[in-house]
């Protein structure tokens, strides 16, 4: 590896050291990032409403997702305030920190100029760039994943695998570990590539002493028990809907193998999340090293955390559906292997194309974040539309709100829902407060399907005169069957881009009553909560 070393360092300006590039290039793209989350436009996608909403009720876990992202919102708007940018803080500082954590890894493995390609192809990925600049669940876990994967393998080049010093280091792997399951359950493969790596290398196993062991489990329980207590006392709500959502048997899910979410497109939009060069090194490189018997411990160590999620993801893709980002948690790894595969093979040309594609790529997202209309021109206005056209909606409702009373709004789905309670915000930013009347969700069925529905039901005690802001001429008609008179009272377009749109639908219901009954008339008007 020397001379691709020296050719790098040649290239990154001859006296910097590995280290302090690995500084130089976290720090740089980190604060490129945050520079463009505070110039989008964008507004927020209804998902990370959504997650602000839950930050305004701080908790140990909520319908769908552990409750690290909440917390993290609520410390960012805390600092930043509310706005989008608010919100979205945290994304690129915790990309940054997982870059420093596989960069510092990479060093370990294989050498310290392979952990400064590794953080190069993790931060400069396509998954990566788009994650950065919204705020979801992928970037804590990722963060909290790469540091366990960095102190696992700090853990195993202990000399004392039954010191203090190891002891520690087990206590902060179970940390890691369960910080990143209260991020997000896929938590579980970084939990799997240790034992899958136990299971195969004998090596791996020699590490572990009873008391290691029960450090990082321990650590682990002390982590995630709140949330674990916090399901148990919700009739284990979380977990029941990520089993729901990975519904191998649902076979209203399925979709064909070219789909984007089955078997092929899955594989075809792993190139999309690595970036094409990367993953076709990574998938060919793979290949030959296990065909050629040529891997190394560090290899065979990394495959164990890359394997697992790949292959289990994929499976789901063939049998039901599974979108391309959900196999992320392989990707910390794979950016260390990749990055040991080309230094170790002197591949600088490949090297580079790999990095060149990837600040190629970001350099287009940065640009589509600061100006969407490039997006509209590039053909790409499709994936933006559900960051726009929010506050016109809320607008609309607040100006309804403001010209009569009500006795709540209530809208059709938790997109709407989410979107309404942040872009209609009081000025302590209260999800809804700016209508001056509760915001609640007409549930379909008898069961909440979603935090919204089960946190802000419509009930008949709000039903009295309801202002209904719908999407949709099918959910309101539905909806009527449920309500004494449903008086329409105008349709709000509102244009997305050149080719898209969505209608937002006002119309005022009395008497709401789930089984048709009839309110009184003298029914109390409830005040907003």
């Amino acid at each position: 590896m020397g001379s691709a070393a020296k050719r790098m360092r040649e290239l990154l300006g001859g006296t910097l050291t590995a280290g302090r590039s690995l500084l130089w290039l976290v720090a740089g793209v980190t604060l490129i990032r945050l520079a463009l989350v505070f110039a989008t436009p964008l507004e927020l996608y209804p998902d990370e409403a959504q997650y602000w909403v839950w930050s305004r009720d701080l908790a140990f876990g909520y319908f769908s997702k552990p409750p690290v992202i909440a917390w993290l919102i609520h410390l960012t708007t805390a600092l930043a305030g509310n706005g989008e940018a608010g919100v979205r803080l945290a994304a690129p500082l915790l990309h940054g920190g997982a870059g420093l954590a596989l960069g510092a890894t990479g060093r370990r493995l294989y050498g310290g100029w392979t952990g400064v390609v590794a953080a190069a192809l993790y931060l400069l990925m396509p998954g990566t760039m788009l994650s950065s600049l919204v705020i979801a669940t992928d970037a804590p876990l990722l963060m909290f994943s790469s540091l366990g994967l960095l102190i696992y393998v700090a853990l195993g080049d202990e000399p004392d695998a039954g010191g203090r010093r190891a002891l520690l280091l087990a206590m902060g792997l179970g940390i890691a570990t369960g910080l990143a399951f209260l991020s997000k359950y896929a938590a579980l493969y970084l939990a799997g590539g240790i034992a899958l790596h136990a299971a195969v290398i004998r090596d791996a196993r020699l590490r572990w002493r009873p008391l290691t062991l029960s450090a990082v489990m321990a650590a682990c329980l002390a982590v995630i028990a709140p949330n674990l207590l916090w399901n148990a006392s919700h009739h284990f709500q979380t977990l029941a809907h990520a089993v729901d959502n990975a519904d191998v048997t649902g076979a209203s899910k399925r979709v064909a193998l070219t789909d984007p979410r089955g078997g092929l497109g899955f594989i075809i939009g792993q190139f999309g999340v690595f970036g094409p060069v990367p993953f076709a090194v990574l998938a060919g490189g793979a290949a030959w090293l296990v065909w050629r018997r040529r891997m190394e411990a560090a290899d065979r160590l990394l495959l164990c955390f890359i394997i697992p999620p790949l292959i289990l993801i994929w499976g789901e893709a063939f049998i039901v559906r599974a979108n391309a980002n959900w196999a992320g948690a392989a990707y910390p790894a794979a950016a260390i292997l990749t990055a040991g595969m080309l230094t170790r093979w002197r591949a600088m040309r490949t090297l580079w194309v790999a990095v060149g594609t990837g600040a190629l790529i970001s350099l287009v997202f940065g640009a589509v974040m600061i100006s969407p209309a490039l997006a509209d021109r590039l053909g790409a206005a499709n994936s933006l539309k559900r960051a726009r056209g929010w506050r016109v909606e809320a607008q609309a409702v607040t100006a309804q709100t403001a010209s009569s009373h009500y006795s709540a709004v209530a809208v059709d789905e938790r997109f709407l829902f989410n979107a309404l309670a942040y872009y209609g915000r009081g000025g302590r930013g209260q999800s809804g407060g700016g209508y001056g009347t509760p915001l609640l969700v007409w549930v379909r069925g008898g069961k909440p399907a979603n935090q919204a529905e089960a946190s802000a039901p419509l009930t008949t005690a709000y039903g009295e005169r309801v202002l209904l802001a719908f999407g949709s001429e099918e959910a309101l008609a539905s909806a009527a069957k449920n309500f004494v008179a449903v008086t329409p009272i105008r349709t709000v377009p509102v244009a997305l881009d050149r080719k898209h749109s969505r209608t937002l639908i006002l119309a005022e219901g009395r008497g709401y009553h789930p089984s048709g009954v009839a309110l009184p008339t003298s029914a109390p008007r409830p005040k907003a909560p």
